[in-house]
């Protein structure tokens, strides 16, 4: 290791500057939201059974919960356009506009080049939870989702029942092939978990979910959807993940339809305005 120079406190004294401020950035009308919700009634409901994945389609303008019927139990959650499965949820620049976690006002963000709000938090049960002593925080945008590749690599066994794998089957059930099933599935909101970053190596970390029996976040769909929701084999994710040592409960999915006329004055976002040249005339 390297001996530290004699302006090394200066240099880690330096302030910290915010990467993207979003000042400018399109604010959700929450009270629009909340107003039509009232008026919202269910139209589909969908049990995700432990240890598996079920997809799900969400009509623009409606609202999707996901909650804990049971017990405690994260979930890890991926979202398409339904037009065009090729727009995906972008997990890197949602938490580069919103955070490592997400609650109420924060919207999931879509990949280039549309970068569009696919989905808007509107209500979130465990948005009491802040900040804990460890730096632990609900609903990130941190980790991956867990997989069979890493499970394997770092324990040389076979394990079918990861996030990814549940993913890629419940979009096989869908109607999509085997290769580009598991092509699609991208990087996760994991939904009622609780994680952070290790003070000392900077190791990222998961501790029991806070989520009880009830405990739901709920999404208003900006563009029509479609979802695919798994049940992570961790369970609350207070021990391991990617066995089946651990207590797992079934999720639950509901979509609502407000009333006729309650989300007047909103429209669909519309895809990132940018001319995609890229500056490539600059070469004539």
């Amino acid at each position: 290791m390297h001996h530290p120079p004699s302006d090394a406190e200066a240099r880690r004294a330096v302030a910290p500057v915010i990467c993207y401020p979003t000042g400018t950035l399109p604010r959700p009308d929450l009270n629009l939201y909340r107003k039509a919700r009232e008026s919202a009634r269910q139209v589909a409901s969908l049990r995700i059974p432990p240890r598996d994945a079920r997809a799900f389609e969400v009509p623009k303008g409606h609202f999707f919960r996901i909650s804990c019927p049971d017990g405690s139990q994260v979930g890890d959650l991926n979202l398409f356009s339904a037009a065009d499965p090729g727009e995906r949820f972008y997990s890197g620049k949602t938490r580069a506009l919103h955070g490592t976690h997400l609650s109420t006002g924060a919207r999931m963000w879509s990949g280039f080049p549309w970068l569009r709000p696919m989905a808007t938090i509107v209500s979130d049960s465990l948005d009491w939870y802040g900040a804990d002593a460890h730096g632990g925080r609900v609903h990130d945008v941190i980790g991956t989702r867990c997989d069979p590749y890493t499970h394997h690599l770092l324990t040389g066994g076979q394990y079918h029942l990861c996030c990814h794998s549940n993913l890629t089957r419940a979009l096989d059930d869908a109607g999509f092939a085997p290769d580009r099933a598991e092509a699609m599935v991208h990087d996760v909101l994991n939904v009622f978990m609780c994680t952070g970053f290790t003070a000392d190596t900077g190791q990222y970390f998961m501790k029991a979910s806070p989520a009880r029996a009830g405990d739901f976040i709920e999404f208003f769909a900006e563009i029509d959807l479609l979802g695919v929701l798994s049940a992570c084999p961790g369970g609350d994710c207070g021990a391991e993940h990617s066995s089946d040592a651990a207590k797992c409960h079934a999720l639950c999915i509901e979509v609502f339809a407000p009333a006729d006329g309650a989300l007047e004055g909103w429209s669909p976002p519309q895809a990132n305005g940018y001319d995609r040249s890229h500056g490539l005339s600059r070469r004539d």
